[in-house]
């Protein structure tokens, strides 16, 4: 019988020593100089591949950015209907759409994401309801991060209203712990530039329901806080995903090599960190 999403992403945590999530969200402005004359389809094989390989030895986890690829046309969705199958199972192949519709369109997201593309999981947002995302957690061999605090500054218009439970980040967040012991296929997304969020996170999810963390590295979030405050009580249970600062740490011609440097620091660092919390 195949294993619930949770248990599978906690064994490929561990078996990767690494808590390190690379997004592959390719930017025609920010592309590598050598890339840059090259066709679409040209362009994005090129760079994906590049970056796949230097990255792969430190990666647990791969991100998608549906709008990356969307910007390219059919060229994009065509590289992007590939990544699953290059990544491979080994590592985690999280599809970043942010989803939220009513629950027949959601099944279609479902079918599209899993049963078409091979994602493993995707991220949706909980605005229309929880019924709304019955389709995924109904499907507990798959994952869905659910958004409770993004990273970007205007999180705080709606994301942090006050509520009988605490804000409103935090009364998704308890959701998502009832939900995840009850499916064991539901993670929660939360922003690294709002660090203090982590604490109360964690606190609230217990052992073992991951976190997906963006706004690390280009966003500006504190790594050593997210990591500190974000892992379980086995070091594990947190998905740290950079883009920018992996895909583009070079511009020149060494920008695979530059990609897997990157992701491997990355990687010690997030270790250093755990290591310093199971000595303490």
């Amino acid at each position: 019988m195949a294993l619930k999403f949770i248990p599978r992403l906690d064994k490929i945590l561990a078996a990767r020593d690494s808590l390190v999530c690379v997004g592959l969200d390719p930017d025609p402005a920010l592309m590598p100089t050598p890339l840059r004359r090259l066709g679409a389809k040209a362009q994005l094989d090129r760079f994906l591949g590049g970056i796949l390989r230097t990255t792969y030895p430190h990666a647990a986890a791969y991100k998608m950015q549906l709008g990356a690829y969307l910007q390219y046309g059919p060229p994009g969705l065509e590289a992007l209907a590939r990544l699953p199958g290059r990544i491979g199972p080994t590592r985690l192949r999280i599809l970043d759409a942010k989803a939220n519709d009513i629950p027949n369109v959601m099944r279609m997201y479902h079918d599209g994401a899993f049963r078409k593309f091979g994602f493993d999981a995707v991220t949706a947002t909980p605005w229309l309801g929880w019924e709304t995302l019955e389709p995924f957690m109904n499907d507990p061999t798959h994952g869905v991060f659910v958004v409770a605090h993004s990273s970007n500054p205007g999180a705080l218009d709606f994301q942090e209203i006050p509520t009988p439970r605490g804000p409103l980040w935090l009364a998704v967040v308890g959701e998502v712990r009832r939900f995840a012991h009850a499916h064991g296929n539901v993670g929660v997304v939360i922003g690294a530039t709002f660090s203090e969020a982590f604490r109360h996170a964690r606190s609230t999810l217990g052992n073992g329901i991951p976190i997906l963390v963006p706004g690390i590295g280009a966003q500006g979030g504190s790594l050593a806080t997210a990591v500190r405050e974000g892992v379980d009580a086995h070091g594990r249970g947190l998905l740290v995903n950079a883009s920018r600062s992996i895909l583009y740490a070079s511009s020149g011609s060494d920008w695979a090599r530059a990609a897997g440097a990157e992701a491997g620091r990355l990687k010690v660092q997030i270790n250093q960190l755990r290591a310093g919390l199971r000595t303490t």
